[in-house]
């Protein structure tokens, strides 16, 4: 008895892998099945390895479920609010308004200072606190003029006290007025009147 020999020709042969097509009709006495089913591709024979498993385990997570956009944009929107609103505070307490005159006053010794001494008058100016420079003159009813001065009013002091020493000499009675000028950051005045008086 002779063994069965395989089909002459490519010396490579083994089990076959088809397409379905190919098991549309009637084969012989019974359709020929195969052995597993993936997807269009049949594989069968006893020469076929078994698939290989994956690597790795392979889910599909569920879609999430849609966010609705609005709410996303609200809360985003608040924010950016905020951080802009702490942006321009920031902003206006170091490069906001600057100082502001808020009031003026001169005084001095009523009752004049005593015989060869100096006068102290005192000019208090109010301002709002925020920091700036003062620009300003003394004026005296003898016709002279200070120079043009300035100070320097730091943040948060809200009065700046500018003095001016007139001395007086000699013997008699002067009357005489002391005019601050403020020039800046607003033209400004206020005046003190006071008697010398230096008898023998």
């Amino acid at each position: 008895m002779s063994e069965p020999r395989a089909p002459q020709g490519d010396d490579d042969y083994s089990a076959t892998v088809l397409g379905s097509h190919w098991f549309t009709g009637p084969q012989g006495p019974g359709p020929v099945e195969p052995d597993r089913v993936e997807g269009s591709v049949l594989r069968f024979g006893p020469g076929v390895t078994a698939a290989m498993p994956a690597p790795f385990p392979v889910s599909f997570a569920p879609p999430a479920p849609g966010r609705r956009r609005g709410a996303g944009l609200r809360r985003y929107t608040l924010a950016a609010v905020v951080l802009l609103a702490v942006i321009a505070y920031l902003g206006w307490q170091r490069f906001g308004p600057t100082i502001e005159v808020r009031g003026l006053a001169v005084s001095t010794d009523p009752q004049g200072p005593p015989c060869d001494t100096a006068a102290d008058v005192v000019a208090v100016v109010g301002t709002n606190g925020r920091p700036g420079t003062l620009t300003y003159r003394w004026a005296r009813s003898d016709g002279t003029y200070s120079e043009q001065l300035t100070e320097r009013v730091p943040r948060g002091q809200r009065e700046a006290r500018l003095h001016l020493l007139w001395t007086f000499k000699g013997q008699g009675t002067y009357p005489a007025k002391a005019e601050l000028q403020l020039l800046s950051p607003e033209r400004r005045t206020a005046a003190v009147e006071f008697t010398y008086s230096c008898r023998p």
